[in-house]
């Protein structure tokens, strides 16, 4: 199953990396390859009941009158414009529309894939090109409408999710773990952060230096994602995908290749076969149209397969030996 809206393509931005040119090259590349055989459903509006399960009503409230106002710069980065509430929130409503298709429906694997991404997003802030938290409105639904307790959202998005991190990190009902390069835009996500109260050790910073690549990212993902998830038992696993971890991205220095990302995919997938439950995938960021386009396809191609591919040697990585012995103290099953 894979959520589009229309709306995505009139969230305008004019010469913004977040633009719409980003959709219209997945959606050329989606449909140069129709053997992936994927079923496309329009995407509704997320309700206010979902956006403010997540969000304040007065932060719903700030950017629908803005838009109805025709718009405009919340931040140096942010930009809402007269579609910009409807394209964040059939962005959010696709994404839940994704969480019902996979537990409502028995499919078994999935993708949303809208625009403005959602990942920066605070509770009660607008920032980093993001209106709405879409995943973590779509975990929040899982929870509201399908009895869930367990999720487990992945952000491999270049930069750190604070968004997603900042609705969940007093609470254990979802285990967020971000990989993403820093020093790099918003600044936080150290390896410290950890949640706080009754959500300690469910938020998992795994920040990469500039320059990384596949060796690191696909360790981080199969030697310690995957061996969390298998502790914390998710009924749902929900990726945050950005792609602009790419080495031709234009906003950050990491080296990850088409192949690396097919390689991250593959793994999640294996682990959701593994865990008999189903998987998510969540369109965030990747500011070079072409490699993003490239991997979107190359990561439905890996959803969409009959099976998971076999699992390649992933040799673990420095990074991913030093969050595995930072982590054990939370999760034994690491240690």
């Amino acid at each position: 199953m894979l959520l589009r809206h229309p709306s995505s393509l009139e969230h305008d931005t004019g010469d913004h990396p977040e633009r719409a040119e980003r959709l219209r090259a997945i959606d050329r590349a989606v449909a140069a390859r129709p053997d992936l055989g994927w079923e496309a459903r329009d995407s509704p509006a997320a309700t206010d009941a979902q956006l403010t399960a997540v969000h304040p009503p007065a932060h719903v409230a700030g950017i629908r009158a803005l838009s109805a106002r025709g718009g405009g710069w919340i931040d140096g980065d942010t930009y809402c414009g007269p579609q910009s509430f409807a394209a964040a929130a059939h962005a959010a409503g696709g994404a839940c529309a994704l969480v019902d298709a996979l537990l409502g429906e028995g499919r078994p694997t999935g993708a949303a894939l809208h625009r403005p991404p959602g990942h920066h997003a605070e509770v009660d802030r607008a920032m980093g090109f993001c209106l709405f938290s879409t995943v973590a409105v779509a975990a929040r639904h899982a929870r509201d409408a399908h009895g869930l307790e367990r999720v487990m959202v992945l952000d491999w998005d270049v930069h750190h999710g604070n968004g997603t991190e900042d609705v969940f990190r007093d609470s254990a009902e979802v285990l967020f773990v971000s990989i993403h390069e820093s020093p790099l835009y918003p600044g936080t996500g150290p390896a410290s952060e950890i949640g706080r109260g009754p959500g300690e050790g469910y938020t998992v910073n795994l920040p990469v230096p500039g320059g990384s690549g596949d060796a690191a990212f696909t360790s981080l993902v199969e030697h310690v994602a995957l061996p969390l998830a298998r502790a914390y038992r998710p009924q749902l696993l929900l990726v945050s995908a950005g792609y602009d971890a790419h080495a031709d991205d234009p906003l950050a220095g990491c080296r990850v290749s088409d192949d690396g990302f097919a390689t991250m995919t593959g793994s999640v997938r294996r682990l959701a076969d593994e865990l008999a439950v189903p998987l998510g995938l969540v369109l965030e960021g990747g500011y070079d149209v072409a490699a993003l386009a490239r991997c979107v396809v190359g990561s439905l191609e890996v959803l969409g397969a009959d099976q998971a591919p076999p699992a390649p040697a992933i040799d673990e990585h420095p990074l991913a030996q030093a969050a595995r012995t930072r982590l054990a103290p939370h999760w034994p099953a690491l240690g």
